[in-house]
């Protein structure tokens, strides 16, 4: 793939999958997570560096975050959580509260726990959240701790129903190909029966160098992009460079993968998305932001800007006159 340059200003640009979080204290498959010290984190009786050494607690408060922002030129985030951080609902809520402008954020959620019903409920009496995150993969989401957990479980009718009627936003992380939260079918089920349901499908269906090499998985991948010609289901884009890694910036793999989506599925259901703080292992935030711009380069600038603003404030029903204004 030959990378573009865009030197034209754009409007806005919307960064839909970062997160904030005061701690890690989660629980996923392989045991609790623990942040430690400079980045580093226990996993289950493993440790793990999931940050760059640069401050002594392992955190990313809403200044860190929102610093970063300025010093990349994105405009807004959109917060997301799962079980690896913890739940930050409260937390994700005083952040935007604060910096309505330049924040939102989806509440975390775990529809198999017996408390679910009262969680959402109180969830939806917050009228800032914008959304519901349910964080599924395997390794590191709700199918580690629910090894049986199936989206299709007519048990779990009532949330959809709920978060529809809500007008919230569904956001899922269907992990990596092949792995039992890949639930392509059952995401279907649930997008053509709840068609008002707004869905977002995180991490670009998780393209790795699989697809390349596996006919089965480029085929799995690609069905799972095919959920884009539905009317209410997105695809964000963060933490492509991971998948390729140790692949050094600009990413170029991860670029030509991001490509092969725009050719099978245009760019109209495509969502910009770093993962920061996750990503700053394999670059800053303006790289990561700069390397993305180059890869979609070749695109008009009409359709950069549906995939740098445009289209998440479809898929997250963000009002115009909530979002901070593009600088001058």
């Amino acid at each position: 793939m030959t990378m573009g340059h865009t030197s034209t200003k754009l409007d806005m640009i919307i960064d839909t999958h970062a997160h904030i979080y005061p701690q890690i204290r989660g629980q996923i498959g392989a045991g609790k997570t623990r942040g430690l010290e400079y980045g580093l984190t226990t996993v289950g009786t493993d440790t793990q560096r999931v940050l760059p050494p640069l401050n002594a607690k392992v955190s990313h408060t809403p200044p860190m975050l929102l610093e970063a922002m300025a010093w990349a030129g994105v405009h807004h985030a959109v917060l997301l959580q799962g079980p690896f951080y913890g739940e930050c609902n409260r937390f994700a809520l005083d952040a935007v509260r604060q910096h309505p402008n330049q924040l939102s954020a989806a509440a975390y959620l775990d529809p198999w726990r017996q408390t679910a019903r009262q969680d959402l409920a109180w969830i939806l009496k917050q009228e800032e959240f914008c959304g519901i995150k349910l964080e599924c993969s395997d390794t590191s989401g709700l199918c580690g701790i629910h090894p049986d957990a199936r989206l299709d479980d007519p048990q779990l009718d009532w949330l959809w129903t709920e978060i529809s009627d809500s007008k919230l936003t569904l956001t899922l992380d269907l992990g990596a190909i092949g792995a039992r939260s890949y639930q392509t079918t059952a995401t279907r089920k649930i997008s053509e029966t709840w068609d008002k349901l707004h869905i977002v499908i995180a991490h670009l269906a998780q393209p790795r160098p699989a697809v390349d090499s596996s006919n089965m998985a480029r085929q799995a991948w690609y069905e799972q992009l095919d959920l884009s010609k539905l009317p209410n289901v997105w695809f964000d884009t963060a933490a492509l460079p991971a998948y390729v890694a140790p692949e050094p910036y600009p990413f170029p793999t991860a670029g030509r993968y991001l490509k092969m989506a725009i050719d099978h599925m245009g760019p109209q259901k495509m969502l910009f998305g770093t993962d920061t703080p996750g990503l700053l292992m394999h670059a800053n935030y303006p790289q990561l932001l700069q390397s993305f711009q180059e890869h979609i380069g070749f695109l008009s600038l009409e359709d950069q800007q549906q995939i740098l603003s445009q289209n998440a404030k479809k898929a997250y029903r963000m009002s115009d006159q909530t979002l901070m204004p593009a600088e001058s």
